[in-house]
């Protein structure tokens, strides 16, 4: 039974590290799910930018789901919300030092569509031969 024993602990230690990985997963989808937010804070961690530029920058987002995706990155800690003393007012948003944690994660995703990409127009190439 010691070797089974092992077995059992090592299998038990993977089930539970899984858990703790599909539970980490959940957290960070809860704060960046949908399908702005990301686009969002890669804009963002390159330069800070007004509503009117963000609203240009991420193709396809409506005004008022941009506004509704800037307030809950603001509330998570993500962003800063400024507003500058123009006539009229505008508003410029920054990625904060704790939302630039993400600047890796997003250039990940980048990366790993961009192979994607390639690998698709690859099969569609391959198809029409």
């Amino acid at each position: 039974m010691g070797n089974q024993g092992t077995k059992m602990k090592s299998a038990d230690h993977l089930i539970e590290e899984c858990g703790q990985t599909v539970l980490a997963i959940h957290d960070t989808m809860e704060i960046l799910g949908g399908k702005w937010k990301i686009l969002i804070i890669a804009c963002l961690c390159y330069q800070p930018m007004r509503y009117s530029e963000l609203l240009k920058k991420v193709r396809g987002i409506s005004g008022k789901m941009l506004s509704r995706e800037l307030k809950e990155l603001e509330v998570n800690g993500l962003i800063e919300r400024n507003v500058l003393a123009t006539s009229p007012v505008s508003v410029a948003y920054k990625i904060t030092e704790y939302g630039k944690s993400l600047k890796q994660l997003t250039q990940t995703i980048a990366e790993w569509g961009v192979q994607h990409r390639a690998r698709i127009l690859q099969g569609m190439r391959q198809e029409k031969v």
